[in-house]
């Protein structure tokens, strides 16, 4: 299966990418409330969902990803495991959705791997590039959100969070720069994907740039722009 049949029926799929303490989590709360109340006038859904991760496989991956040691696993290992990751994740949540109309959005999806181990731990673009063209084909999201904080600023939130899955969190500031660097490139590559979005804000005016960018680029017209829901 490459996707998703192409029908207007079809649903669209966002993602939300950005490095640590970017602020994914939640805009993409506040997100999906916004969108969810559009959405229902026009008789869809919204799924949310989030990478690594989002369907029972895929959050056991999840678990080997994301705490250990930082050195637990080589760079190629890591793309191979989100990779496999993503495929079940695809296969189980996100093309059933978008087949029966609904929208999903997802906190990560493709552009962390390539940014993660392509970009923050050395593989480049060209292998990267190869898994996931294993993994998804020709598919790709609809819209992609880039939230972009500098570096020590996202950091220091994401200490803040005492999170307990934290591995990436604890590597060093250098992968972490390479990994801002790697998103930014990412968005000027594919920029009628990416949109990025200035997350050196309050939570509210985030959210606003989050919904400029998401009913701009998709059409939602203005009658959905104006308000809260």
């Amino acid at each position: 299966m490459a996707g998703p049949a192409t029908s207007p029926a079809r649903g669209r799929l966002i993602t939300l990418e950005g490095g640590e303490g970017a602020g994914k989590s939640t805009q993409l709360r506040r997100l999906a409330g916004r969108l969810r109340e559009t959405l229902r006038a026009r008789g869809a859904g919204l799924v949310t969902t989030r990478e690594p991760g989002g369907s029972p496989g895929a959050e056991e991956i999840r678990a080997l990803l994301v705490t250990g040691e930082t050195g637990r696993w080589s760079p190629v290992t890591e793309a191979l495991l989100h990779s496999a990751a993503r495929r079940d994740h695809l296969e189980r949540t996100v093309w059933p959705a978008l087949e029966t109309g609904d929208w999903v959005l997802c906190d990560r999806f493709l552009d962390s791997t390539m940014a993660y181990q392509g970009y923050g731990l050395g593989l480049g673009r060209a292998l990267v590039e190869t898994v996931q063209r294993a993994a998804l084909g020709d598919f790709r999201p609809d819209l992609t959100l880039i939230l972009d904080i500098e570096v020590e600023k996202g950091l220091r939130r994401a200490v803040a969070r005492h999170g307990g899955e934290d591995r990436y969190e604890r590597m060093d500031i250098g992968f972490h720069q390479r990994l801002r660097d790697g998103f930014l490139d990412i968005a000027r590559r594919e920029p009628d994907r990416c949109a990025v979005v200035d997350a050196d804000a309050d939570p509210d005016t985030v959210q606003a740039r989050v919904w400029d960018a998401v009913s701009g680029r998709l059409g939602l017209g203005p009658s959905d722009r104006a308000g809260d829901p």
